[in-house]
C-alpha cells in the first residue's frame, strides 16, 4: 500500500459548495486526502458525496461555535473558502465571511486542530473608495476584521488574498507575493495554491497576495515561503 503524502490528512472545507471549493475537492481527493466539506443543503451533500468527499451539513450564516464542534471533530486542518457571495446583502457579509471566519477559528481552537488555511480578497486592508457601494463597503471591512482575527489566532494559519476570481480553466501559473498589482485569477488556480500551502511548513504564518502570473504553482509557493 502506498503511503500517504506527509501533512494533514482529514481537510474540512467552510463553504464547501462553492466554486472555489469545488475546485479544490479533486485536488485532494486525488493526493489521498479525506475531505469534509460542510454545506448547508442535503442535495449539495449528496452530489459531493458522489465525488468521493464525506460532507457534512452546516449552515453558516445561523451557527455558532458550539454547531461547528461535531462537524469539525476528527478533521486536522479546515480550509475556509466561505463567502457571503454577490447577492447585494451586507449582512451575509457579516454572518458568512466574518461571523463564519470567529466561529470556526474558536472551535478550531476547542477541538485542537492547528492547521487553517484562510481564502480572503486582495487588498482589503486598504479603505474601499467613498463612491463603492455598502455591500462592498461590508465585504471589505468583514475581510479584514477576519484575517485580522487568524493572524492573532494561534492556529498554524496562512492567509491566501486572491485578486479578482475567473471561472477560467486554470493556467497552473500564478504569482504570490505581499502589495501586488492585481491580475485575475481562476478559481482553479486558487484551489491548486490551497493544495500546494497546506502540507508545507514553510507557509504557517504567512500572508500572500494571489495573482494571475507565469510560475508554475509550487514554484511560485516555494518562492513565496523561502
Amino acid at each position: 500500500m502506498t503511503e500517504r503524502a506527509a501533512g494533514p490528512q482529514t481537510i474540512a472545507i467552510v463553504g464547501g459548495a462553492g466554486k472555489v471549493a469545488r475546485r479544490l475537492l479533486p485536488l485532494l481527493l486525488a493526493d489521498d486526502r479525506t475531505v469534509v466539506p460542510l454545506v448547508r443543503r442535503p442535495e449539495q451533500a449528496s452530489e459531493l458525496e458522489a465525488l468521493g468527499a464525506e460532507p457534512r451539513l452546516l449552515d453558516i450564516e445561523r451557527a455558532g461555535v458550539v454547531d461547528y464542534l461535531p462537524v469539525l471533530d476528527g478533521v486536522d486542518a479546515v480550509v475556509f473558502a466561505a463567502g457571503g457571495g454577490p447577492d447585494g446583502n451586507a449582512e451575509r457579509k457579516r454572518t458568512v465571511d466574518l461571523g463564519g471566519t470567529l466561529a470556526t477559528l474558536a472551535a478550531c481552537a476547542e477541538l485542537g486542530i492547528r492547521r487553517y488555511v484562510q481564502v480572503s480578497a486582495i487588498g482589503v486592508d486598504q479603505p474601499p473608495p467613498a463612491d463603492s457601494s455598502p455591500v462592498w463597503q461590508a465585504y471589505v471591512a468583514a475581510k479584514k476584521v477576519s484575517d485580522h482575527a487568524v493572524r492573532r489566532s494561534e492556529l498554524d494559519w496562512t492567509i491566501l488574498r486572491p485578486a479578482a476570481l475567473l471561472d477560467d480553466e486554470p493556467t497552473g501559473h500564478v504569482q504570490l507575493g505581499v502589495d501586488l498589482e492585481p491580475a485575475p485569477i481562476s478559481r482553479g488556480d486558487v484551489a491548486a495554491v490551497i493544495a500546494a500551502v497546506l502540507p508545507q511548513p514553510a507557509t504557517l504564518r504567512r500572508q500572500w497576495d494571489v495573482v494571475g502570473g507565469v510560475l508554475p504553482v509550487l514554484e511560485a509557493v516555494a518562492r513565496a515561503a523561502s
